[in-house]
């Protein structure tokens, strides 16, 4: 007998890393050694791309594509390898090591399955590959001659009811106006506004650069956030739920991400999804918007019931309310739905300051609808002990207006449910 004959035959290749050089990458040579034994095999971006065309590939899982910041130059290839291994059904798992975050976001949305930070965690590459290897999840099909129906239900509790949740941007018109804090506040007074029967609220902090909603709640930014911003068409509300902080059991809130990102994060697509998501779950969802205008601000504007604009009563506030009406009209966007918010207002006994804003009111051509009045110091210590108003300074003037407008916001979705129902 043959020599050849007693040979054992080699194991199938079933994965593949990719990478430039996989020794920079040793704790994942260990990690598929351990999952895989000899069943996997090392390529080049270049050969990758070759092999992936070769009948042989047909065996493959999978590939984990190892890149880090020195790969950013290649990612045109390194995209191109996703896309090729998604038409041949061939799973993708990303291992990034210090990929800037607008990398790692656009080889997500090409189509990776899942992504792996390095240095690898562990057993983070076995769960990776096990989520890889699950099969989907069958999907019952309802009858469609009872569709379900969609109606506002404060009561907790009920998670088989289907929400229709309201959407209340708010929009600071120049740095400093205090739309964080009337955000944070409305969101927590809308959370509070029946004692018996809570809505439930969520607070959406899109200012993905330097939003507050966090420090103003002393709640932690958690990396999952950026995960399911990097990839929405992947979210459902299992995900979205697991990505949001609750603040003393009752307000839950989409922090922005730990770390400064570029607010074209995220596109008009991934805001539909989000805020679809949010209104499925919640009764009232509150959105903290940045005051830069971005290509989703108007994605935002479709969906919102209301969208509150906040300013001050000087020059500048001024300026930036017409520069914005000029765009919403330019664009043919439904400016109608902007109600103007005037904090800092002047006192009830400032007759003079009344006046300035009645003239300001009608060369803007106008109507503003809410008067907050300055709050004070007790704003800024309310934010620095992570409070709401309501803890701090429950009788302040400003948390007062808050709290009524609150009411008022509820009392009208329960009267637009009981016409709807």
């Amino acid at each position: 007998m043959s020599n050849v004959a007693l040979q054992a035959e080699p194991a199938p290749i079933v994965a593949c890393t990719v990478s430039q050089d996989v020794q920079n990458f040793d704790l994942l040579i260990e990690d598929m050694e351990q999952e895989l034994g000899e069943s996997w095999g090392d390529l080049s971006f270049e050969d990758a791309t070759a092999f992936l065309d070769d009948p042989d590939a047909k065996q493959l899982e999978f590939i984990a594509i190892a890149v880090n910041g020195a790969d950013e130059q290649h990612l045109p290839m390194i995209g191109e390898l996703i896309r090729t291994s998604k038409e041949k059904r061939i799973g993708v798992i990303l291992i990034a090591d210090s990929l800037s975050p607008m990398a790692l976001h656009h080889l997500l949305r090409l189509g990776a399955n899942d992504f792996v930070p390095y240095p690898l965690p562990q057993g983070a590459l076995h769960e990776a590959i096990e989520r890889l290897r699950a099969p989907e999840p069958e999907i019952a099909v309802l009858p469609t001659a009872v569709p379900a129906q969609a109606e506002f239900n404060p009561q907790y509790g009920q998670t088989q009811q289907q929400h229709d949740g309201v959407v209340l941007p708010i929009h600071g018109l120049g740095g400093g106006v205090g739309s964080s804090t009337f955000a944070v506040n409305l969101a927590w007074e809308l959370a509070n506004a029946d004692k018996k029967a809570p809505p439930r609220v969520c607070l959406l902090d899109l200012d993905l650069q330097f939003g507050s909603a966090s420090t103003y709640l002393d709640l932690p930014r958690r990396d999952i956030v950026y995960e399911l911003l990097s990839d929405t068409p992947a979210m459902d509300k299992e995900s979205f739920q697991q990505a949001l902080s609750v603040y003393n059991d009752r307000l839950h809130v989409l922090t922005s991400p730990s770390d400064i990102l570029p607010l074209d994060l995220i596109g008009p697509e991934d805001v539909d999804i989000l805020i679809d998501t949010a209104r499925s779950c919640f009764d009232f969802v509150i959105i903290d918007m940045p005051s830069t205008l971005v290509q989703w601000t108007e994605t935002v504007l479709h969906q919102a019931h209301v969208y509150f604009a906040l300013l001050e009563l000087d020059m500048r506030s001024a300026q930036n309310t017409l520069r914005l009406m000029r765009a919403l009209k330019s664009e043919d966007l439904p400016f109608e739905k902007l109600r103007y918010v005037l904090n800092r207002a002047p006192k009830f006994t400032d007759l003079s300051g009344k006046s300035r804003v009645k003239r300001m009111a009608e060369n803007l051509d106008i109507d503003i609808e809410v008067l907050l009045p300055d709050g004070g110091k007790v704003v800024a210590q309310a934010g620095d002990h992570g409070l709401p108003l309501s803890d701090t300074a429950a009788k302040s003037p400003l948390r007062k207006e808050i709290q009524k407008l609150a009411g008022q916001l509820y009392q009208h979705a329960l009267e637009d449910a009981a016409v709807a129902g």
